[in-house]
């Protein structure tokens, strides 16, 4: 496995723990259709939020919210819509965003942006 590929695992598994430790109960992880991949799918209460990780080691190219485009976000809904269709739950939406910061040596920083679209 490549270690960007690695990378973004550990981050989504951060994401995930921040996440929980929130509140929120993960109900599915790395969801995968001919279309993309949902990265974490959660529910906050009743809301079911479909949530996309982006992970860097640093801030040489960016904030990881700046590598979430109006194109992803409208990748993210497609996505969301046909995980709803093979799932068959309903009830409120949203979608999020985590960031997480990993150097190399220091402390992690996992940041969560309700509401994204």
């Amino acid at each position: 496995m490549r270690a960007k590929d690695q990378l973004g695992l550990d981050g989504e598994a951060a994401a995930s723990v921040h996440l929980e430790r929130a509140g929120m109960r993960i109900v599915d992880r790395r969801w995968r259709c001919a279309h993309g991949e949902l990265d974490i799918v959660a529910l906050d209460g009743d809301t079911i939020v479909f949530v996309e990780v982006k992970t860097r080691r640093g801030l040489g190219f960016g904030h990881p919210f700046e590598a979430i485009t109006p194109a992803k976000v409208a990748r993210l809904r497609r996505l969301a819509g046909l995980w709803l269709e093979k799932t068959g739950r309903r009830g409120p939406l949203r979608m999020d965003a985590v960031g997480v910061i990993a150097p190399r040596s220091g402390s992690w920083r996992v940041e969560h942006l309700r509401g994204i679209a």
